[in-house]
């Protein structure tokens, strides 16, 4: 019987190492992942203060370069205000701006005669007249401007309602 005893104490003594060297796997291959975790986790950190300070960069060369071409255009202004004839010293200024919304890629909206689109015309007011279509602008307020195919800046118009259809309708 004391055998039996020895046995079975010796299968559980087994079992029980067993278990306490699986536990300790456990615990280990959870430390490794608790470190890839982390690391991971400052890695990210790291990744968004990178990205934060390349922003601030990106920004503070797009504002250089802008505030550049306004310093050219200030010194232009100076020019054609001291100019004798300032109309040409304008003239040229007006070029400029025209070459630098070629070069940024800012185009003008055109407007006249054409259907009212909520998208890239805001409407000041309406007129009736007799000799057009209902929603077409006949009158630009404020020139619109487009950079790429976003808008920039709405056109500001005024819209033609037909007189003859409001009469026909009665």
């Amino acid at each position: 019987m004391a055998s039996k005893k020895t046995k079975t104490q010796t299968k559980k003594e087994t079992k029980k190492d067993d278990i306490k060297e699986e536990i300790q796997k456990l615990k280990e291959e959870l430390k490794e992942k608790n470190d890839k975790i982390l690391r991971s986790i400052a890695e990210f950190q790291n990744y968004q203060k990178r990205m934060q300070k390349e922003i601030r960069h990106i920004e503070e060369q797009t504002k250089e370069k802008y505030v550049s071409e306004l310093i050219d255009l200030t010194e232009l202004l100076k020019k054609a205000l001291e100019d004798e004839k300032p109309k040409e010293g304008l003239k040229l200024m007006l070029n400029n701006i025209e070459k630098f919304f070629e070069k940024e890629n800012i185009k003008k909206i055109e407007c006249i005669g054409e259907c009212f689109d909520h998208n890239i015309h805001h409407a000041i007011t309406t007129i009736e007249k007799n000799d057009c279509k209902d929603n077409t602008i006949v009158e630009e307020v404020k020139k619109g401007y487009m950079i790429g195919d976003k808008i920039l800046r709405p056109s500001h118009v005024i819209v033609a309602k037909n007189k003859d259809e409001k009469n026909e309708v009665k």
